[in-house]
Formats: structure tokens, C-alpha cells, sequence
């Protein structure tokens, strides 16, 4: 708190009664403490300060309170004159009158601290005095007294000017006094901010030995939600002083009281410090206890809540990350497996249409169970499901054209499995007497277009079937919705058709003298005397062998459930939308069936159903419902849930990521660029290449308010990649050259500033080829604080340059620099080659005998410049850079006489400030010369 002026400037009509008899009214500025002096009264300064400090004139004692600083330091040479003055400051704090105590209130600070500096002669002044004055104040009758109080008392503690004695015997029990079940609402309210401010400013033992149980009391306080409120606020805090144990034995209850309170304010501020409670408890409880209930804030009635519980999810989720870990990684061993029970249905299915298929025929051709090729098992169908045994080797129909055998072998096949009809499906259970065959009945009646769409969908027609399959039984929880029951309808048609095509192909007496040995003439002609309608030649299926269950098999009775009269069953145009409807209806009952999908979102370092809410904040829908800049948060927050996950689990946050950086919000895609280094070096070289690379060129390409951020860091980012990738990039640096608006030059600025970094990653001709001239450009710009970083990058690239050898290109470059700049008609052009030279030297980039043959002549040259701005420069390089270096400093060096003159013909130059800087003694401190720029 900064104390008031020590100056007075209005209310000259009570002077007087000042003792101000010796200043006129038109002064502008009166000194405080001006009673103190010698006036017609003949008192002492004592019996002055006493007179005005106890004037009935409110107005008189307000000015003694405004100056107290002042008046102590008049007395304190003298300690008993001293003292005097504590005494009348204590006696002035039990003013009547409000304002004089909100003066002299706002004063303590100032006054502690100067007692904290006198502290050797005065040791315990401000404990006996002043404290007690601040104390009393927390309890005064009169809100603008005790706000000033508090605000003192913050920063008496803030300073460390208030011992831990008087904290602890002075300040804790007034505050446990006005924190009490009976104490005033007023009161207790401004104690209760109090207390849980002073914590961060307390020891731990402190804390625990006086306020925690306090606390405690006051976050169940069923009156004034105002005070539950505060303590909500806090309780980060609390937790984070105490530490773990505390928190966990006393505080944690306490918090899920408070995160279902009624009033939503109190749980918006339990998810806004969620983060803080969090770190101070062990891995278990934040999983098991903390993580459920944060998940209930997240769908709390209230959009404030859950705006908050949102903005805070990314901060709740890192503190999951293993400090173990180096922050970078997490060892995959820890990574609980899927288990056996959770399979793939898509490959459950194929393993058991397959099997079903070997089973039920005599597979002719069909490798043993001994050949090499029967030990060959598909990694999609090899998993078990429960204490299913092991299925054997499927048979796949590009490899084996297998004919079923008859009904009868098929029979004892399926006789013979030892899987019951609960676990697996056998067409057996369902067999039925085979249809007539009326294909080519149907064929004659058919049209040509229709011929042609049939011919089309029996290409696909095995994994037609199977999808119609699947929608049936996806369907079959639902029959009791009439919707349903009509897609129903139509599903089993079609597979009724499916089903009667395969019988009509056994039938043909082409298929039944095919064998897994036809030769390919033997199958054309089939072919040709075949007309497929549902299914391929190639699947040689019997009806008891189908992928796809008869319709009873699926609980539908067709002479019951007739198909509507206006359906095709060999039109197939609505039958992807009918299976597509099934399949989503079942998948909202039935989430397993997406598990291969889902299962690049599984991990196990955090709940899932916190990484689940996570993702989701990407959803449209919650900008609707929660926040309009909820993608920020989670753009924001990004970096760390990836650090948390470890890049093992980095598939779990890839659409996520994708889907922010193609945000319609600049905001959010520039929340990722400025993180997208930090990002990199979470992932590593491999997934920043496959992952990162794409959305790092789209922010190229963005708006500037997103290509900054990825400009800011654009060297961190790029010292990451491989040395190929990193060389795809010199094409593009031009393009940073280019900005929407003209006037943005804090962007080229940060460009130059990032080339200086960048300059070490290239090879030596990469950088005469492509930096060189974004250089020169950027030396040339509008804007002198621009050219002034850029010099530094001219320096860098000479250093490169004879660093690595490269000779011939530096004196390339060097004399680039002096045709563009010391040859410039403008002067500006001309005084920027006086400072590259000044920086050359300086930084020592290259050997001083290259400098005194290339560069140093045309230094000299500038000494003659027509302008004056220029020879100060060239003078204050010469004298304080050039002739500094032990290279001209040798006697035998050629060219000392020459700079010797130079300098001298320059302290005799017609401008006062060139004659200044060419006189300069190089080890005084030199006064800025960015003004001559």
C-alpha cells in the first residue's frame, strides 16, 4: 500500500491554525510537517505536535495523521523524543472520528517500514505500538477502518514486517475470535478473507497448530454461504500449506461438501481450484475419490460450474503425470493390456463365419491340421472369447474354393463340435428344407437394368450378407419400436433373397461338379451358365453354411412380418442406409461394437472418463451448452495432458489435436502454435515428423496471429526434426517476410531474433543461400529496431561463415554489405555499416586482419560523410571498438597510423557530437546514442 503525498496543495483556509503564519496563500506546495516549526506560541515541536494532534479542527488532526512519517523522522535521533511521538500516535488511534483513523491506518505501512530499518535503536517499536493500533482496527465499528486495516495487515505480512510471535499471539486469536458460530456476519465475513489470505504468508505448523480446524468449521458453516464461499476459494491454498496427510485426514472431507453445495458460486470455486487440492494428495485418492467427483462438476445443472470444471480439466489431468517419469516419458510396460474378453467384433465375426463355413463342409484341398499352412492363424481371429476353446484354422475363400459337402456330412460335422449353441452359431440348429429353385424363373422376369444392378451387388454380395446379418441382430433389443420392426422387414427380405441364391447355385450342375481344383476355364464357363443373384460363385456356400443365420435365427418370423409391397429385394439402393441406421441404433445400446475404435482412446494414466470429458471439448455442442471458448481451454491445456499421457498414448489425443488446429476460432489455432514446440519435444522426433509437420505448415500459412506464435519458437521447433525435414524449411523462412499488415514489425523483429538462433542449424552454403538475403533485407527495414537486431544476425552468419572455413563466402557477403550499405545513397543505409562494423569487431565473428583489409577501409571512408549522424558513428566505432582491439593495438600492425588519424581528424570535426565520441575515453560510460539512429 503506497502511503499518500507528504504534500499538501488545497485547504489554505485553516493555515493558521497550522502554525503556517510564515507561507502565503498562492504557495503551491506546503510541507506537511510545517506545524512542527517555531511559531508566535513559543511551544516546542513536541507541544506542537500535541496541540494539533488533539485540535478539536478534525481537519488538523487529519494532517498530523498524514505526516506521522515524517514527524518520526524528525524525533528519531533522539529516543525519548521518539517514543513520545509512539506514544501520541497511539493515544491518535483512539480517534473518534473515522477518517482520522483510516489516515493514520494507511500510514502504518510506510511507518513499519521505516521502524524495520531503524530496527537497531528502536527493536520492539513496532510491536508495541503499531501492531496492536493494526489489531484492534480488524474489529472497528466503522467498514472504511477496517478495510484500511486489512489492506495493512496484508502487506505488513506480504513485507515480512510482522514477527511470527505477534502473528501468532496478536493476530490469529482476533480472527478466531470473529470467526466464531456467534460472532457478527459482517465481521465474520471480512475475518474469514483474512484468514485464508494470511495462510500462504504462514508456516505449515502454524497453519495446522491455529486455523485448520478453524477452517474446517467454517466450510460447513450452514448460515452465511458467503463464508463457505471464501473457504471454497481458498482452499487450494489451505491444502498446499498443509500438505499431503493434513489434507487427506481433514480437508478432503470437508471439499465434497462443499462441491455439492446448493449455491452454484461454491462449486464453480471448488473447480477453479481443483487443480491445487489435487497436488496435494497421493495417486490413489485423486484417482479413486477426486476424479468421480470432479466428473460430477463437469455435468453439475449449472453452465458456470461446468464452464469452470472445463477451463480446469487440463490442470486436474496433470497432475496424473509421474514426476518419476523426467516429465517426458512413461514406460510402456506399465500399460495395462486389453483384455481377452474385449475383442474386435469385426474380427470375432470373421473368425466365427469362417469356422462355421470349415465345419459344416469337407473343405476338399484344405490344408491338415499338421500342414504348415494350418499353423498359419490370422491375428484378428486368434483371440479367445472366455473359455471358448481355441477355433480352428479358417479357411478363406480367395485361397480355397470349398463346395459344402451334403446335409448329412455337415450334420455330423456339426455333431461332432464340442462348442455348445450358447457360445457359438452352427447353421445346423437352424437347418431347414431347401427352397425350389425359381432362379431362373426370376431371371426371365427380371429387366435388363434390374439384371445389371444385381449383377453389381453380387460382386459384394458375401459382405452384403454379413452386414445384413449384423443389422439384424443389432436390431433385435428394439423390435418394440415400430421403426425398427420396419427396417426389420426389409433386412430380412434381403437375406431371404441372399439365401435363396446361394440354394439356387448348388442346385446348377456347373457348381456341383466345381471343386476347390477347378481350373480357370471350368469356372468362366460357370460363369457364364450361372446368374448369380445375391452371391458370388466363388463363395460355393450351402444355405446350412451361409455367413448369415436364417431368419429365425434372429427372432423374425417372416410368414408373420411381411416386407413392404412397394420393396425390391434386388434393389440394393437403400439397403447401405438401412444397415448404416441399424448399426448406429445398435452402437448407442451397445458401445462394444466400436471397441476397435475406441480403443485408440484407451490408456491407463488417467481415468478414462476424464480423458473421455477431454475430448469432448471439441465437441460444437459444447460451445453451445458450456462456453463459447471452451477449444481455447482445450487447446491451452494440450500440452500438458500430452505430457501426462506420455507419447505412448499420443494416439489418444491425434484427432483431438487435428481437429483444434483446424478450429474456425484464430484464438485457438494460435494457442497451438505458441505450444506446438513444447508439444514436439513431448512426442519426439518420430511422431512430430508424422503428426506435428502437416498442422506446423498449416500455420505457416495462417494469419499472423497465429504465425507468431509459431515464429516465437520457430528455432525451438525446428532443432527438433531431422536434419532432411529441417532443410525442407529453408524455402519457407522468406515467407515470414510477408505480413498482412506492412506495420507489424515486432513480427520481423521476432524473425530476426529467431535466424540468429536458426543460423547454427544450417550448414554454411545453406545459409549464403537462403539466409544471407533475408538479411540484408531486414538490415534495410523501416523500422530501427528491427535493423538494430539484425545486425547481431549479420554477425552471427559472418561467424558461421570462418567458423566453418567458408572464406571465399564471406568475403561474398562482406562485400554485399559494403555495395548495399556503405555505398547507399541514403544516409540511414550508410550509418547501418558503421554499426555492423562496430558489431564485427565487438563480437569478434571474424579474424581482425580480414576485417582491417575488407572492411575497415570503407569505415574510414564514412569519416568524410556529408552527415553528421554518420560520422558519429564511424567516430564512436573507431575510438571505442576498433583502436581497443590488441590487433591495432600491435605496433607492427599496418593500419593503426591510418585509424589513429582517422580518429583525430574526427575530434577535430565541425559537429560537437562527433568531437564528442571521437574524444571519448572508451572505459567511460557512453550516453545512448539509439537517439542519433
Amino acid at each position: 500500500m503506497a502511503g499518500l503525498s507528504l504534500y499538501f496543495e488545497d485547504g489554505h483556509d485553516d493555515l493558521d491554525d497550522f502554525g503556517f503564519d510564515d507561507y502565503g496563500t498562492e504557495c503551491d506546495g506546503i510541507r506537511i510537517t510545517a506545524f512542527l516549526d517555531a511559531g508566535q506560541d513559543n511551544l516546542t515541536p513536541l507541544g506542537r505536535l500535541e496541540k494539533y494532534a488533539f485540535s478539536e479542527n478534525v481537519f488538523n488532526r487529519q494532517i498530523v495523521a498524514r505526516g506521522l512519517l515524517d514527524v518520526l523522522r524528525e524525533f528519531s535521533d533522539n529516543e525519548n523524543d521518539f517514543l513520545t511521538v509512539m506514544e501520541t500516535v497511539a493515544r491518535m488511534s483512539e480517534d473518534g472520528e473515522p477518517t482520522v483513523r483510516a489516515e493514520l491506518m494507511e500510514q502504518v505501512p510506510n511507518i513499519a517500514m521505516f521502524l524495520h530499518e531503524r530496527r537497531p535503536n528502536f527493536p520492539a517499536a513496532f510491536s508495541r505500538y503499531l501492531v496492536p493500533i493494526v489489531v484492534r482496527y480488524l474489529t472497528d465499528p466503522n467498514n472504511q477502518v477496517r478495510k484500511t486495516s486489512q489492506a495493512a495487515l496484508l502487506v505488513l505480512l506480504e513485507q515480512g514486517l510482522i514477527s511470527k510471535n505477534d502473528v501468532e499471539s496478536k493476530v490469529c486469536p482476533v480472527l478466531l475470535d470473529l470467526t466464531t458460530p456467534n460472532s457478527d456476519d459482517d465481521y465474520k465475513i471480512e475475518a474469514v478473507a483474512i484468514m485464508c489470505k494470511l495462510v500462504s504468508m504462514l508456516t505449515k505448523d502454524t497453519v495446522e497448530h491455529l486455523l485448520l480446524h478453524r477452517f474446517c468449521d467454517l466450510c460447513s458453516d450452514g448460515r452465511l454461504f458467503q463464508v463457505r464461499k471464501v473457504c471454497a476459494a481458498n482452499f487450494g491454498d489451505f491444502c498446499s500449506i498443509v500438505g499431503q496427510d493434513a489434507t487427506e485426514k481433514h480437508l478432503i472431507a470437508k471439499f465434497f461438501e462443499l462441491c455439492s453445495d446448493s449455491v452454484w458460486g461454491i462449486r464453480k470455486a471448488c473447480a477453479e481450484c481443483f487443480m491445487t487440492v489435487s497436488n496435494s494428495t497421493c495417486p490413489e485418492v485423486r484417482r479413486t475419490k477426486l476424479s468421480p467427483l470432479f466428473i460430477s462438476l463437469i455435468s453439475d445443472p449449472s453452465r458456470w460450474v461446468r464452464q469452470a470444471a472445463f477451463q480446469s480439466l487440463g490442470r486436474f489431468i496433470s497432475t496424473f503425470a509421474n514426476p518419476a517419469g523426467a516429465g517426458l516419458y512413461f514406460k510402456e510396460d506399465k500399460c495395462t493390456p486389453v483384455g481377452r474378453s474385449e475383442i474386435a467384433v469385426e474380427g470375432s465375426t470373421c473368425r466365427e463365419q469362417d469356422k462355421n463355413r470349415c465345419e459344416s463342409g469337407n473343405c476338399k484341398g484344405a490344408p491338415t491340421a499338421g500342414s504348415e499352412a494350418a499353423q498359419i492363424t490370422p491375428s484378428n481371429c486368434t483371440e479367445e472369447r472366455g473359455a471358448q476353446p481355441a477355433s480352428p484354422t479358417p479357411c478363406k475363400a480367395e485361397e480355397q474354393r470349398c463346395l459344402p459337402a451334403a446335409s448329412e456330412n455337415s450334420n455330423n460335422s456339426a455333431a461332432a463340435s464340442p462348442e455348445s449353441s450358447e457360445d457359438t452359431y452352427n447353421s445346423f440348429n437352424y437347418w431347414r428344407p431347401p427352397l425350389p429353385d425359381i432362379s431362373q424363373d426370376l431371371e426371365l422376369l427380371q429387366p435388363q437394368d434390374k439384371r445389371e444392378r444385381e449383377s453389381v451387388w453380387s460382386s459384394e454380395g458375401p459382405a452384403t450378407r454379413r452386414e445384413i446379418q449384423k443389422a439384424l441382430e443389432s436390431l433385435q433389443p428394439h423390435m418394440d419400436d415400430p421403426d425398427v420392426q420396419a427396417q426389420v422387414q426389409v433386412l430380412s427380405a434381403a437375406l431371404k433373397a441372399a439365401q435363396l441364391d446361394a440354394h439356387s447355385e448348388e442346385e446348377l450342375p456347373e457348381a456341383s461338379q466345381d471343386s476347390c481344383g477347378t481350373t480357370q476355364q471350368q469356372q468362366e464357363q460357370q460363369e457364364q451358365h450361372e446368374t448369380p443373384l445375391l452371391a458370388s460363385p466363388s463363395d460355393g456356400a450351402d444355405p446350412s453354411d451361409s455367413e448369415a443365420p436364417p431368419v429365425s435365427n434372429v427372432g423374425v418370423e417372416p410368414p408373420v412380418k411381411k416386407p413392404p409391397l412397394d420393396y425390391d429385394p434386388y434393389d440394393n439402393r437403400m439397403m447401405p442406409q438401412l444397415i448404416e441406421n441399424a448399426q448406429e441404433l445398435h452402437m448407442e445400446q451397445d458401445p462394444d461394437l466400436l471397441f476397435e475404435e475406441e480403443t485408440s482412446k484407451l490408456q491407463n494414466v488417467i481415468p478414462q472418463q476424464l480423458l473421455d470429458q477431454y475430448l469432448s471439448m471439441t465437441d460444437p455442442a459444447r460451445a453451445q451448452t458450456v462456453d463459447t471458448e471452451i477449444a481455447k481451454h482445450c487447446a491451452f491445456s494440450l500440452p500438458g495432458v500430452a505430457l501426462t499421457l506420455g507419447r505412448q498414448n499420443w494416439h489418444c489425443l491425434k484427432d483431438t489435436y487435428e481437429t483444434l488446429a483446424t478450429d474456425v476460432q484464430w484464438k485457438v489455432r494460435r494457442t497451438l502454435a505458441f505450444s506446438i514446440h513444447e508439444l514436439a519435444v513431448i512426442l519426439g522426433e518420430q511422431l512430430t515428423a508424422a503428426d506435428l509437420l502437416p498442422i506446423f505448415n498449416g500455420f505457416l500459412k495462417d494469419l499472423d496471429e497465429v504465425r507468431i506464435g509459431v515464429l516465437k519458437h520457430l528455432y525451438d521447433f525446428l532443432k527438433l526434426l531431422h536434419a532432411d525435414k529441417r532443410r525442407e524449411y529453408l524455402f519457407q523462412l522468406q515467407e515470414f517476410m510477408v505480413t498482412d499488415n506492412s506495420r507489424n514489425w515486432r513480427f520481423r523483429y521476432e524473425l530476426a531474433e529467431q535466424l540468429i538462433l536458426i543460423v547454427e542449424l544450417y550448414s554454411h552454403n545453406d545459409i549464403y543461400d537462403y539466409l544471407r538475403q533475408i538479411a540484408l533485407t531486414l538490415c534495410s527495414d523501416k523500422v530501427s529496431e528491427v535493423r538494430w537486431i539484425s545486425y547481431r544476425l549479420v554477425v552471427e552468419i559472418l561467424r558461421k561463415f570462418y567458423m566453418n572455413g567458408a572464406n571465399d563466402l564471406g568475403l561474398n557477403f562482406l562485400n554485399e554489405l559494403i555495395m548495399r550499405f556503405c555505398h547507399c545513397p541514403k544516409w540511414v543505409g550508410r550509418q547501418a555499416f558503421a554499426f555492423i562494423c562496430q558489431a564485427v569487431v565487438e563480437e569478434d565473428c571474424m579474424p581482425m586482419g580480414q576485417f582491417a583489409q575488407h572492411l575497415l577501409p570503407s569505415l574510414i571512408a564514412l569519416s568524410a560523410d556529408p552527415v553528421a549522424n554518420v560520422r558519429v558513428l564511424v567516430a564512436k566505432a573507431l575510438r571505442q571498438t576498433v583502436l581497443e582491439k590488441a590487433y591495432f593495438k600491435d605496433a607492427g600492425c599496418p593500419h593503426q597510423e591510418t585509424v589513429e588519424e582517422t580518429v583525430i581528424a574526427l575530434q577535430a570535426d565541425r559537429d560537437r557530437d562527433v568531437r564528442f565520441f571521437a574524444s571519448l575515453d572508451p572505459s567511460a560510460s557512453t550516453e545512448d546514442t539509439a537517439a542519433l539512429i
